[in-house]
């Protein structure tokens, strides 16, 4: 049964308005909230076989500062499909995958993040910046992927796995 982990990337800093919506980095606070996401996904044993990250730089970097606070390493890969705000373009995206892969994570961007999930689950979420979902899927293979075959496992937003000792930046 493959498991799905979305993760929002962190907050955003608009202070620079030059730059093009690929190019705008992590603030402080998306930074730190990252990390503590990556920790978690170590103290939960949930750390992903694969990961694909948006191109944009808010997600890339939202996906190597996790990994490396958590000290976890998987491929990653920067998909230019997740560089979307629609959830079916991730929907197809995940029905193409011809690697059979248990656990991914992919990092990206919302309301398609959302609506991947409600896709897969029929749950409706809110979903902050840097939060993660899993979703496990009653699935033998990606190409089988259609609505309804997910499961909403959990939804945690920073600001919760914040509050937790191990998950706080030191």
């Amino acid at each position: 049964m493959p498991r799905l982990i979305l993760f929002r990337h962190g907050k955003s800093d608009w202070g620079d308005p030059t730059l093009e919506d690929r190019q705008r980095p992590l603030k402080r606070r998306g930074e730190r909230a990252a990390r503590a996401m990556g920790r978690f996904l170590v103290a939960a044993g949930q750390v992903p076989e694969q990961a694909f990250t948006s191109p944009a730089r808010r997600a890339r970097d939202t996906l190597a500062l996790a990994a490396e606070a958590g000290g976890w390493s998987c491929p990653m890969k920067v998909a230019e499909a997740l560089y979307t705000f629609d959830g079916r373009d991730l929907f197809d995206f995940l029905r193409a995958l011809d690697r059979p892969v248990e656990s991914l994570l992919f990092t990206g961007h919302q309301p398609a993040l959302g609506e991947l999930i409600e896709r897969l689950s029929g749950a409706q979420v809110r979903f902050p910046t840097a939060a993660m979902a899993c979703l496990d899927l009653t699935i033998a293979d990606w190409q089988e992927l259609q609505p309804g075959c997910g499961e909403l496992r959990w939804l945690l937003p920073p600001k919760l796995v914040m509050k937790v000792p191990q998950a706080v930046e030191k």
